[in-house]
């Protein structure tokens, strides 16, 4: 399964009132990939949540706009293979952005079924403020990775999705 791990300890804090920290066993997450990727995750849309607090988009509803913004007119079906977004995920948040006036959904001539998406005026405003939040939230990773260990951390993250997904 996994490897094995000195680190089968983690101190953890109660989100209970502050009581004193805690020792938790993490058993062989301790030394999972899988499980520090999700933790990692976690920390990272949390610290974006913390950049765009005044501002009220998640960072997935970000990637969408970004995705749409530089591919006007792309499908609901291509937007959610390219951020990895299945349709009972996608379809909600869209219709969010809809209803926000964010994106514009309307319907191919060819197929009906078929839904084009565009950012609306106040969509690009918004994706013009999320931007400046997200280049402030890869300042915070940038330091953290380091600049030397960007593009090998780059590489290994995006060969993890090509292979696994």
């Amino acid at each position: 399964m996994g490897r094995p791990s000195t680190m089968s300890k983690a101190v953890a804090r109660s989100p209970a009132p502050r009581k004193a920290a805690a020792e938790i066993d993490f058993g062989p997450l301790a030394g999972w990939i899988g499980f520090h990727l999700r933790m990692a995750q976690i920390a990272s849309f949390q610290n974006f949540g913390r950049h765009a607090r005044d501002i009220d988009l998640s960072p997935g509803r970000f990637a969408a706009l970004t995705v749409i913004g530089r591919n006007p007119g792309i499908s609901q079906t291509a937007l959610s293979k390219s951020i990895g977004s299945d349709k009972s995920t996608l379809t909600p948040a869209i219709g969010s952005l809809v209803k926000r006036n964010l994106v514009r959904r309307t319907r191919t001539e060819q197929d009906r079924r078929t839904y084009r998406l565009t950012l609306t005026p106040a969509g690009e405003k918004m994706l013009r403020d999320l931007t400046d939040c997200a280049r402030r939230h890869e300042d915070d990773l940038d330091a953290i990775v380091g600049p030397r260990e960007r593009a090998q951390f780059l590489r290994t993250l995006r060969k993890i999705a090509e292979e696994l997904g």
